[in-house]
């Protein structure tokens, strides 16, 4: 009975060498079919068990016709093995057979198991991984057996491999940068940038930062720079100082007298600004220092005047070249994030490099510092597998379902089904022995 079906297998694994477009298997390398080899051997695995059906049959028929003959009590062990041998292959055929289709094409219940019951089994598959590897005590046991923290600082502190994750790291931020569009970047960094400033009262914190650099002597510098400068400008336009106090004076003086006034009035400012220059106890310094020594206790507790700052900065932020300056802050930090990151020599790349090859370094060492990361990891493993647990199980359900049935048969039969043909050699080999030992048995008894 089985030699029939071997040629129906082989008319099946013609069919698996020839998939039907989008069910079959995926091709191997150069375009050939993996399962094609397989089933190759699964037929003559086939041909080998139905070889021992057929030695089973020929010698049961050789001992009855020698029982017939007188031969002796040896033919009847001898019948008696390969009978139960023959019942054990067929059995053992039909069992093997039923997995896969129906034996012979009678619809004989609980056959073709996998076609039939395909979509029971990707369940049951699911639940199976579900339970058994996604479990959150499955995943942190295994998570601290391989002791991950350790390994990734001994990988980490080898500079090769720092260089490596260097430049993954570095072609992901490139290509991060280069996909997103500028004008949403900086809508966003304008937005962020306004809606921060205006939230947070500015007039506080600038009276301290005034107040720490009056304390520290900052601003004299800067008074000292106003002085040079002033002094400078006054030397170079002298003839203009003086117009100016000529043109306010009253139109019924007398011209000469205006004239000396302006004079008077430049060589006096000029007299002024450069002793308050070389001079660093000059009084001007002195009222400069408790003008802004005052200004800073009053941004920090005068309401009038935090009020007016208040007033300015939204002033300031609301003018449109404010708002293109804050958006064209981000080009200008793109392009230099991204010419770093191309360049091997950059700071950026050098400093990422060394901080990786000194975790590396700290994480080979430091064991807590073990116990840190790897803890981090078995909380993130646990946390997907839990929560995302009933998707990974629905996608090998959902998947299986999707597969066609007789098709899903098919592969299955071509990489199990050549160890599965051992079972009929087996129940060949074993029903003999069970059958010579029941008849050695019984013959015994009923001597």
């Amino acid at each position: 009975m089985d030699t029939g079906r071997v040629d129906d297998d082989a008319s099946g694994a013609d069919a698996v060498a020839r998939p039907r477009p989008g069910t079959g298997p995926g091709k191997g390398p150069g375009g050939a079919d993996p399962d094609e080899a397989r089933m190759a051997g699964v037929r003559r695995m086939k041909l080998i068990a139905t070889g021992f059906l057929l030695a089973a049959t020929l010698v049961y028929g050789l001992a009855k016709w020698a029982a017939a003959e007188g031969a002796g009590g040896w033919a009847g062990y001898v019948s008696a093995a390969a009978e139960a041998g023959m019942v054990g292959a067929l059995a053992d055929w039909f069992a093997v057979t039923a997995l896969f289709r129906r034996p012979l094409g009678l619809p004989i219940p609980h056959t073709a198991i996998i076609p039939t019951k395909k979509d029971a089994l990707g369940a049951s598959l699911g639940d199976f991984v579900g339970e058994n590897f996604l479990s959150a005590a499955v995943v942190r046991t295994r998570l601290r057996k391989v002791g991950i923290g350790s390994r990734l600082g001994g990988w980490l502190a080898e500079p090769a491999n720092a260089d490596k994750v260097t430049e993954q790291a570095a072609a992901a931020l490139r290509g991060a940068l280069r996909v997103l569009r500028d004008s949403d970047v900086q809508a966003v960094v304008g937005e962020a940038i306004t809606r921060r400033a205006e939230d947070q009262e500015i007039g506080p914190g600038l009276g301290k930062l005034l107040e720490r650099v009056v304390a520290d002597g900052g601003h004299r510098r800067l008074v000292d720079l106003v002085c040079v400068r002033a002094h400078d400008w006054l030397v170079l336009h002298g003839d203009s100082v003086m117009v100016a106090v000529q043109g306010g004076a009253p139109g019924w003086t007398p011209r000469f007298v205006d004239r000396r006034i302006g004079e008077r009035v430049y060589k006096e400012l000029l007299r002024f600004v450069t002793e308050m220059r070389d001079s660093p106890g000059h009084p001007a310094r002195g009222a400069v220092d408790r003008f802004l020594g005052d200004f800073a206790a009053e941004l920090q507790s005068d309401p009038d005047t935090r009020a007016r700052v208040e007033r300015l900065k939204k002033d300031l932020l609301a003018r449109s070249e404010v708002q293109d300056l804050i958006a064209s802050a981000w080009g200008s930090v793109r392009a230099m994030v991204v010419a770093a990151a191309d360049d091997e020599r950059s700071e950026l790349r050098q400093r990422a490099r060394a901080s990786l090859i000194s975790l590396g370094a700290r994480l080979g060492t430091d064991a807590r510092l073990q116990a840190k990361v790897d803890g981090w990891l078995e909380d993130a493993a646990t946390y997907l597998v839990t929560t995302y647990r009933d998707e990974i199980t629905s996608l090998i359900s959902e998947t299986v379902a999707g597969w066609d049935a007789e098709q899903t048969s098919r592969k299955i039969e071509a990489h199990v089904g050549r160890d599965l043909q051992f079972i009929r050699i087996n129940g060949t080999v074993v029903g003999a022995m069970a059958g010579l030992l029941i008849y050695a048995i019984t013959h015994v008894a009923g001597a």
